[in-house]
């Protein structure tokens, strides 16, 4: 039995409000859902911000179609984090392609 390409389990956040506990709200990452996903060869560059060299790498992400996974959205998987740039449906909408790019430091 093989496992599908759909095989890495990750977290989907959402940045929120969230209360500070004196009457005030801070904004967050939540988690909204668990998702299984297929996580496909990312790419590596690395670029110049602010006088220092950083990795970047980017990755394709394929789910299962849902309206609500847009772009400035996280996934989580085994410690790395990626920020969804875009969210684009397949002619059909089952699956969705999540365009990434890793976050250094979350």
């Amino acid at each position: 039995m093989r496992a599908g390409p759909l095989r890495h389990r990750c977290s989907v956040q959402s940045i929120q409000e969230v209360p500070d506990g004196y009457g005030g709200y801070s904004e967050d990452w939540v988690e909204l859902r668990k998702v299984w996903a297929e996580i496909t060869t990312p790419t590596g560059r690395v670029k110049v911000v602010a006088d220092q060299v950083v990795n970047l790498v980017t990755a394709e992400i394929r789910v299962r179609y849902a309206p609500d996974l847009v772009a400035q959205m996280r996934i989580i998987h085994s410690g790395t984090t990626y920020l969804i740039e875009a969210a684009l449906p397949d002619n059909e909408r089952s699956m969705l392609r999540l365009l990434c790019s890793n976050v250094p430091n979350p």
